[in-house]
C-alpha cells in the first residue's frame, strides 16, 4: 500500500477509477455524475494522496482543515472504489496518516468527521477506535443544497499508542 501526494497530473487516472455512484453517495459532491462535478472535487482538494493498494489506484483520502497553532487535523475526504472495499486498504491509509500526524508532525489531535448517516464509516472510525464527540446538525450543505448532520470523532496523542497497535493486529496475516 501507498500514498502518493495528489497532483494536477493525477486527474485522470483518478477520474478513471471514480465512476462507481457508490463511492459519491454520502460525498460532498457527486463527482462521477460528470467530468465537471469531479473536476470541481479534485480542484477542492487540499493536501489530498491517491490510496494505491496491491498495486493499483483505489482511491483517494487527504488531510483538511490542518490548524498548526493548535497541533491538529483532520482527516477526510476519503472514498475507495468497490475493488478496494474489504481488503484493508482503507484501514491501512488511516494507519499510515494518523501514524504520520501523530509521530512526525507530534499533532495532539485528529479529527474525523463524516455523514450522521454513513453508518458504514461510522463503523470504521468506532473501530479505530476514534471517540465518537457528538452530531453537528444541519452543518453542511452538500449534493446541490441538502442538508447533512455531520458526525465527529476524533484521536488524540494520548490514545495513538492503543490505536497503533490495534491498527496494526487488524493488519497482521493473523488479525
Amino acid at each position: 500500500m501507498r500514498l502518493v501526494p495528489l497532483e494536477a497530473k493525477h486527474e485522470d487516472e483518478l477520474w478513471d477509477v471514480a465512476q462507481d455512484e457508490r463511492v459519491w453517495t454520502l460525498m460532498r459532491i457527486s463527482g462521477h455524475e460528470s467530468r465537471e462535478l469531479f473536476h470541481e472535487w479534485f480542484e477542492s482538494v487540499d493536501m489530498g494522496f491517491l490510496h494505491y493498494f496491491d498495486g493499483r489506484l483505489v482511491g483517494h483520502t487527504s488531510y483538511l482543515n490542518h490548524r498548526p497553532a493548535d497541533r491538529s487535523v483532520e482527516i477526510g475526504n476519503t472514498w475507495v472504489s468497490p475493488a478496494g472495499w474489504g481488503t484493508g486498504a482503507n484501514t491501512e491509509a488511516k494507519l499510515l496518516l494518523l501514524q504520520h500526524a501523530f509521530e512526525s508532525e507530534h499533532l495532539l489531535r485528529v479529527e474525523f468527521k463524516t455523514d450522521a448517516t454513513n453508518g458504514r464509516a461510522r463503523a470504521a472510525l468506532a473501530a479505530l477506535p476514534a471517540t465518537f464527540e457528538g452530531v453537528h446538525r444541519k452543518h453542511m450543505l452538500v449534493r446541490g443544497g441538502e442538508r447533512r448532520d455531520s458526525a465527529w470523532y476524533a484521536v488524540l496523542d494520548d490514545d495513538w499508542a492503543i490505536v497503533k497497535a490495534n491498527l496494526e493486529r487488524r493488519l497482521s496475516p493473523a488479525g
